[in-house]
This record gives structure tokens, sequence and C-alpha cells, in this order.
């Protein structure tokens, strides 16, 4: 049964889209529950982020992508086929290579960000605790994190500092020069809020207010970069202060709203404020960049940045290329050992049938009182016979379809070598 893969990705729709079908972390157990109960769905799990969401599946034989695609609509209540024109379908060996790329960072927004590999590892769990990864997905996510970690180790893909937090921090200093007389106000709790942190403490910002839901998690942050914790309800009085912005929350609506960002800006005297919202959905409302002092950055508006970091990776990324190359290869020689699995179980069992009725027999000439050696020179010939029966039919059928191919795979699968019955005289099982 092939791997398929239904998604969409940064490449393919926009953030508008994007925003519409991701799954929070509250929402992914319910929603997989669902999954697992779709007629066709053998073996599921999701991968859903803000710069993607994925469908990794095998389905049955008489199942197609569709019934994946049908559950996506469900579990966002679209309208159906309004995702089609954003969807790409992978199978087989194309969605393994996909899978293997993501986890290695290949075919995120910032090539080679490590942050995928954490997130495909939730992914992983989350499909495993609902019971839906079988013996191929099982494998396969095992094998893309293997990868991940070979490309990580064989080349220096993650070398160079090119991330969304690092786009940001680029930006910012940009916009205003000297970072040193600048306070900033970090919106979450997550990776790309940590690292943000370290790279505007790096470049020399000494004022950091962070804010999050959870006061405990902001302060962890805060208090590792010298920075302030606040609750979410303390960002409205605390605004005026805020030359810089990042937001990066799981939260489904808008933590900043355009009057909010209003009256903080008349109390900064217009002094501009320069917002990065790396959130889907989005954490800042899209209206705030209509506001004239206001530089409203959203993920999609990083790409120039993080495109302009990118050329010291690029070689490391075909090194890593070639690596999930020859690792798909490596996963899809053990996938075609699974089909041959079964007629392998059969032919034994078919052998064994066989030998327990030759051996029935000898039994019976035995305790009729015939001559043992010649019961054993008997049975001996019963099996050669029995077993070579079969194999020695399909090898005359290779021969009469003159297909040199087909009778080389014949006789590699016999064990025999195509000189070894050179008169052809062979005899009849």
């Amino acid at each position: 049964m092939p791997v398929v893969t239904l998604g969409l990705n940064h490449k393919t729709a926009p953030l508008e889209v994007r925003e519409q079908v991701v799954f929070p972390a509250e929402r992914l157990d319910e929603a997989l529950a669902a999954l697992s109960r779709r007629p066709g769905v053998r073996e599921a799990a999701v991968l859903s982020t803000c710069n993607r969401t994925e469908i990794y599946a095998v389905l049955a034989p008489e199942a197609t992508p569709s019934v994946l695609q049908r559950w996506l609509e469900h579990e966002h209540r679209l309208a159906a086929e309004w995702l089609s024109p954003y969807l790409y379908v992978h199978r087989g060996r194309a969605a393994v290579s996909h899978l293997l790329s993501v986890a290695a960072g290949l075919d995120s927004l910032v090539l080679g960000e490590p942050q995928i590999f954490g997130q495909a590892k939730l992914a992983y769990h989350s499909a495993n605790r609902h019971g839906l990864l079988g013996r191929t997905l099982e494998r396969l996510f095992q094998h893309a994190f293997s990868v991940a970690k070979q490309v990580r180790t064989d080349t220096e893909i993650g070398a160079h500092p090119v991330s969304v937090a690092f786009a940001a921090v680029t930006l910012a200093r940009q916009i205003f020069g000297d970072m040193d007389r600048r306070t900033a106000l970090l919106i979450g709790a997550g990776e790309t809020v940590e690292l943000t942190a370290r790279h505007l403490r790096e470049q020399g910002l000494t004022r950091l207010l962070v804010a999050n839901r959870s006061l405990e998690r902001a302060r962890r942050i805060a208090e590792g970069y010298g920075g302030e914790a606040l609750e979410l309800a303390d960002i409205p009085r605390r605004l005026t202060e805020c030359d810089i912005v990042v937001a990066s929350t799981a939260s489904a609506l808008p933590i900043l709203g355009k009057g909010s960002v209003e009256r903080a800006l008349r109390q900064r005297k217009h002094r501009p404020m320069f917002m990065v919202d790396v959130a889907v959905p989005r954490d800042i409302e899209p209206e705030v960049g209509d506001l004239a002092d206001v530089y409203l950055y959203t993920i999609d508006d990083l790409r120039s940045v993080i495109d302009d970091s990118l050329r010291s990776r690029e070689a490391a990324a075909r090194q890593a290329e070639s690596i999930v190359t020859a690792q798909t290869e490596r996963f899809m020689d053990w996938l075609r050992t699974l089909d041959a699995v079964g007629a392998i179980r059969r032919y034994r069992q078919q052998a064994e049938r066989e030998r327990e009725q030759v051996l029935q027999w000898a039994r019976r000439q035995l305790a009729a009182g015939h001559d043992p050696e010649q019961v054993m020179q008997e049975l001996s010939r019963r099996l050669t016979r029995k077993l070579l029966h079969a194999p020695t039919l399909g090898l005359r059928e290779a021969a009469r379809s003159g297909d040199p191919l087909t009778i080389r795979i014949s006789h590699r699968t016999l064990g025999v070598e195509d000189d070894a019955d050179e008169d052809g005289n062979g005899q009849d099982a």
C-alpha cells in the first residue's frame, strides 16, 4: 500500500488560506479521532504549522486522496472544492521524499530551520496516541527523523542564523538602526519568541517585554534575556513603550486590534512602531497595517529578507538533497520487501502442507512394514517433485515469454545460473 500525502504550504497557498486550515494543538486530537473513522484510512498523521498543513496516510486500495480532502474541509467547515486549487498530492516515492525533505528543513520557508523537526515529532506522537500509526508510517517517520539528524550532522545547512526570528530582527535593525535605545514586546512563549529574544539581545537591545497567556512561561523567557514578563491583559497599557512588536502565539483570535495600536500611537506622538506577526491564524489584525506609523509584516512578507540570507545554505542544501534522494530509495526498498512478505508466507505454508502430506504417507508405509530405506528414497523423490513443480512451471512460462529480463529474474529467484542446464533437458517435476 503506497504512502499518500495531501496538503498545502507556503509555496502553494497564501497566508489567508493557510490560516483557515491550521490545527491548533488543542483541536488536533479530536480531529485525528475523526480522521481515524473515515472509511479507507488505514494509517494517518497530520503535520500542521503556520507554513503547512499536511496529511500523511496509507489508504485502502479502493480509497483515494479525496477522502483526506473531504475530511479536511469538514473539520474546518469549508465549502467543497474550495481548497482544491491550493492542494498538492504526492504518492509513493514522491510522498516519502517529501516527508524526508520536510523533516530535514529543506521544504521550509526558512531553508534548514530546525523547528520543523520538533513539529514533525509532535505529529508523530499525536498520531501514535490515536493508534493511527501502522507499520508503514511508523517506519517512515522514524526514517525521516534519522535522515533529518544525518542532514544536520553531515552538512552545514544549520550553520548560519537564518530563521523567521533572524529575519524579523534584521528588518528591525534596518528600520531603527541602533537597537540599544529600543524596547521590544514579544507576544508568545514558543521557540520563535525565544529565538527572537536571543537575536535582539545579540543586537544590543536592553529593554525586553514578554507577554503570554501563561505568566510563568513568559517569565522563563524574559528572565533568560534580562526582560520583564507580562500577562496578555497588560499589553494595551504597555504597548506605548514598544518600538518593536513580534507576535507568535497559537491564539484562534487576534491579540492586538487596530484600536489598541491607534491609542498607543497617539500616546507615542506617532513615533513609528515595527510589528511582525508570524502567527497563523494572525495575532495582529490586518487593519493595523493601514496605520500610517506602523510597519506591519506577516510571515509571508519576510520571504525576501529570508531569501537574501539563504545563499550561504544553498551548497549545503544540495548536499542534503542528495542524502534525501538516497534515503528515499532506501525506504522504497524496504517498502518493496513488504510486497513479498505475504507471498513468502503463503509459499512457506504451502511447502509445509506438502511436507506434512509426504511425511504422513511415509509413516503409513513404515507402519505397513515396508523397507525403511525404500520408503526414505521415495519420500525424498515425492517431496522434491512437489516442491519443484510450481517453480518449474514458472520457469517454463518465463522461457516461453522470450523476454530475457523475465528469464534472468526467474533464474535469480530460483537460485540457478543461466548455464546450469545448457541442454535444456531438465526433468518434469
